[in-house]
């Protein structure tokens, strides 16, 4: 699916304005693989990633956004990491700065496959062969990998863990 229904309503409101939403990212795992996809608009390797829909629950988005977009069922082991991204501005002129919520996911059932247009691959990768990434992408993997403690966020631009 591309860009939600509400989203298009606001920016009928606010043109290519900073916009605020909420996103989750779902670092699904399968032993000791992890599923990437390679979006269709720039070509980045990513785990899963989408905006949450009003009134949804972010673990639910998170399980959602992975077989919409991977064909993959999986369900939300923990939350890993709350943190804003760096803004995002789009070919159109679209600014959006988002808040994520990045999920730890346990692997169900289903074979990776590019499912809604969004990604041109979704495949396993080895977690020692996995393909170059941002920054950003390989911090939100390593926050979901890491051995379980109380969620991280970040306060003043410091990582704090209560």
């Amino acid at each position: 699916m591309a860009t939600p229904d509400f989203v298009l309503a606001l920016r009928e409101k606010v043109g290519h304005a900073p916009l605020w939403l909420i996103g989750t990212t779902a670092v699904v795992t399968r032993g000791s693989d992890i599923l990437l996809v390679k979006r269709s608009d720039n070509g980045a390797w990513t785990a899963v990633t989408g905006v949450i829909d009003p009134r949804e629950e972010p673990a639910d988005a998170a399980a959602r956004e992975t077989l919409e977009e991977a064909g993959v069922t999986a369900v939300a082991e923990r939350l890993a990491w709350v943190h804003t991204i760096p803004r995002v501005v789009y070919d159109n002129g679209d600014q959006t700065d988002y808040l994520d919520f990045t999920f730890r996911m346990r692997y169900l059932s289903g074979e990776p496959y590019p499912a809604d247009g969004e990604n041109s691959e979704a495949r396993w990768f080895a977690l020692d062969a996995m393909p170059p990434m941002s920054e950003d992408m390989a911090a939100r993997i390593a926050h979901a990998l890491a051995p379980a403690v109380a969620t991280e966020f970040v306060v003043d631009g410091a990582a704090v863990r209560p």
